[in-house]
């Protein structure tokens, strides 16, 4: 099974980003723990992780309201 992240923009559709591939579920959630940020700045709004094609969860990326 291989896990991805699929990029959305602020409308949900999705958007280009990095193409990477992870062999757990920890990998992934570690590499977007890092790399969050630059998505965000490069107009990533929100984020799904894949195992395969099923959508484990949803993400955003955009700060928390005050």
């Amino acid at each position: 099974m291989a896990w991805s992240w699929r990029y959305e923009g602020v409308d949900g559709e999705s958007v280009d980003g990095p193409a990477e591939s992870f062999g757990s579920q920890a990998d992934a959630e570690s590499w977007i723990g890092q790399s969050w940020r630059e998505l965000a700045a490069s107009g990533v709004t929100s984020v799904a992780l894949l195992e395969d094609d099923r959508v484990e969860y949803r993400m955003s990326l955009l700060p928390v309201a005050e």
